[in-house]
C-alpha cells in the first residue's frame, strides 16, 4: 500500500474509533483471544514468533550479542520459577515494582504511579489473566502510542540468570504481572536496552494517552495553585519530588519526614479559613503508605484547632496512612518539581470537566519540509504550518489571568525503537504567531521576517516531546513545529489541549 493510501486508510479507521481507548490496535496484527484458544485447542503454550526468546530481544550493543552482559542468561516461564505463580497477588502495589539489570528507573516510577490509580492500572493491564485455568502461556497489555492505543502480545518467557529474573521484577518472587508488563514495552520499543534512560512523563504520556507538564516549583507560576485544581477536577494525574544532589540522598528521610528523591502523588487542593486568614492548602500521598510531613497541617498539628469544625472533619483522618495536607507555601518551600499528567477526553467518565483535544501527524522531509528553527530564515518558513482559532476566553480564569488556555505538545515518533539502527532523538521546538488571513495559504519567508512569535517552547530539546502551557487572548494563531536544524527527517505528532473547543487545522504547502 502506497504512503498516501495507507495514511487515508489510517484515517478512516481512526474515524471509526480503532486505535481509540476503547478499541485498541493489534499491535503486529496478533490477536489475543485468537491466539489464546488456539494454543489451548492446541494444547501447547504461546511462543511469541515477533518477540522471540533470543539475544536480539534483549539489546543491540551492552544487552547486544557479543557483549559479556548477555552471557549466562535463559529465558524462562513463571511455572519453571516457582510452585506457584500468580500474575498478581490481591492488588498491584508499588512494592511490585523492583528494578532489575535495566537502566528504566522511569518507566518504574510511571509504573509505581499507576499503581495508584486502579482505572488506569486496569486499562493498561486488563483483569482477568492468570496462571489458573486456562493457562496457554500468553499474556497482554495496552499502551498509548502517538494518537492511538495498541494491545500487545507476550508469552510469558522471560530472561533470567541463575533462576533469578534479570530485569523488573516484584518483591514476592511468585507475582509476575510487572515483569510481563516490562516485557510487552520492551517489545513495543525494539527490544529491552530500548528502554534504557527517559523521562517519568514518557510513561505517564503512554500509560494515559495524557499530555504530561513539568513545573519548576523553585520558578513556580503565580497562579500555580489554581492550576492544580483545575487538573483535579479534570482527573489528571499530578507527581511531585523533592531533587537530590547525590546518590547517598535517595530515598533519604528529611527532619519534617519527607523522602528525598520519591514520588509522591498529589491528590488534592483546598482553601480554608485559619484565624480569620484564607490558606491554601494541598494533599499529598506517599506511596509507601506510612512516613508522613510532621510539619504545619500534619495529621495531629495544631493548626487544626482554628479551622471551622465542618472543614476539619471533611478534611482530616488523622492516620499513619501516607496521606498529608501541608501548605501550598510549605510545597512550593520543600519540593522541586511537579508533573502534571491531563488526561484526554475518552479517557475520563462524566464526572470529570474534560480538556478539548486538537491532533495532527505530519513529519519533516529533507529537502522539503525540514526548515529548522527561526536561526535558519531562508527555510524556516517551509516547516508544516498549523492554525488554531480560540474563539472563548476561559470560564475561570486563573487569578486574573484572563485569555484562552492551551498546553501544546510535540512529540517525535518511533524515536525509541529505533536506537538499534543508530538513530536518536532530534533538538525540535516550536514557535507560535499571531496570524490573520487566509487559512488555506502556507505562510512564506516575509511572514516570519516582518512579524515576531507571540509564545514559543522553553528550548529545543532532545527530548522525545516538548510541551508548554500557554493563556493566549482569543484569536487565530500559526503554530510552527520544527527541528533546530534544517534537513533532518523525523515524523512528529502534534497535540494542542484547550479549555474550550477550538478549530486546528494543517496549511497544506502551496
Amino acid at each position: 500500500m502506497s504512503g498516501i493510501a495507507s495514511k487515508l486508510q489510517h484515517d478512516r479507521e481512526k474515524a471509526q474509533g480503532i486505535g481509540g481507548y476503547t478499541q485498541a490496535v493489534n499491535y503486529y496484527n496478533q490477536d489475543y483471544q485468537a491466539l489464546r484458544t488456539d494454543c489451548l485447542e492446541r494444547g501447547r503454550l504461546f511462543e511469541d514468533d515477533s518477540f522471540e526468546a533470543v539475544t536480539s530481544s534483549l539489546g543491540y550493543k551492552d544487552l547486544g550479542p557479543n557483549s559479556s552482559k548477555v552471557r549466562g542468561i535463559t529465558w524462562q516461564r513463571p511455572k519453571d520459577l516457582c510452585r506457584n505463580p500468580k500474575f498478581i497477588i490481591e492488588e498491584a502495589t508499588r512494592t511490585d515494582i523492583c528494578q532489575g539489570a535495566l537502566g528504566d528507573c522511569w518507566l518504574l516510577a510511571a509504573i509505581a504511579s499507576l499503581t495508584l490509580n486502579k482505572q488506569v492500572l486496569s486499562h493498561v493491564v486488563p483483569p482477568n489473566q492468570s496462571f489458573g485455568d486456562n493457562y496457554a502461556g500468553i499474556f497482554h497489555f495496552q499502551f498509548w502510542q502517538f494518537g492511538e492505543w495498541v494491545n500487545v502480545v507476550v508469552d510469558d518467557r522471560l530472561p533470567t540468570r541463575d533462576g533469578e529474573l534479570l530485569f523488573l521484577h516484584s518483591a514476592d518472587g511468585s507475582e509476575f504481572w510487572s515483569a510481563l508488563l516490562e516485557k510487552a514495552y520492551a517489545k513495543l520499543n525494539g527490544c529491552y536496552e530500548a528502554l534504557s534512560g527517559g523521562s517519568t512523563t514518557e510513561g505517564f504520556e503512554d500509560f494515559t494517552g495524557g499530555i504530561a507538564e513539568k513545573h519548576d516549583l523553585q520558578k513556580a507560576r503565580p497562579n500555580l495553585f489554581k492550576i492544580i485544581r483545575k487538573a483535579l477536577d479534570r482527573g489528571s494525574l499530578l507527581g511531585c519530588s523533592i531533587n537530590i544532589t547525590s546518590a547517598a540522598d535517595s530515598e533519604a528521610v528529611t527532619f519534617r519526614k519527607l523522602v528525598k528523591g520519591h514520588a509522591y502523588s498529589l491528590t488534592g487542593a483546598e482553601q480554608v479559613v485559619y484565624r480569620g486568614d484564607e490558606v491554601q492548602l494541598i494533599r499529598l500521598r506517599n506511596p509507601w503508605g506510612q512516613v508522613e510531613w510532621n510539619g504545619a497541617w500534619s495529621d495531629n498539628s495544631t493548626e487544626w484547632r482554628y479551622v471551622g469544625a465542618e472543614d476539619r472533619d471533611r478534611l482530616t483522618k488523622r492516620s499513619e496512612d501516607g496521606e498529608f495536607w501541608m501548605s501550598f507555601s510549605d510545597f512550593l518551600r520543600q519540593y522541586s518539581t511537579l508533573e502534571i499528567c491531563n488526561l484526554t477526553p475518552d479517557a475520563l467518565t462524566d464526572e470529570y470537566k474534560k480538556w478539548a483535544l486538537s491532533q495532527f501527524e505530519e513529519g519533516w522531509r529533507r529537502g522539503s519540509t525540514a526548515g529548522g528553527c527561526r536561526n535558519f530564515p531562508d527555510t524556516f518558513w517551509k516547516n508544516p504550518q498549523f492554525v488554531i482559532k480560540l474563539d472563548k476566553e476561559d470560564d475561570d480564569p486563573n487569578d486574573g489571568e484572563r485569555g484562552c488556555t492551551v498546553i501544546v505538545g510535540l512529540m517525535q515518533k518511533y524515536k525509541r525503537r529505533m536506537r538499534k539502527m543508530g538513530e536518536d532523538l532530534e533538538f525540535m521546538g516550536f514557535a507560535i504567531y499571531e496570524f490573520s488571513g487566509s487559512r488555506q495559504v502556507h505562510m512564506k519567508k516575509r511572514f516570519f521576517q516582518t512579524n515576531c512569535s507571540e509564545a514559543r517552547s522553553e528550548t529545543f530539546t532532545n527530548t522525545r516531546e516538548v510541551c508548554n502551557r500557554f493563556c493566549l487572548p482569543p484569536g487565530e494563531y500559526l503554530i510552527i513545529p520544527s527541528t533546530f536544524k534544517p534537513d533532518h527527517n523525523a515524523d512528529f505528532y502534534l497535540r494542542v489541549f484547550s479549555e474550550k473547543q477550538a478549530d486546528f487545522q494543517y496549511v497544506i504547502s502551496t
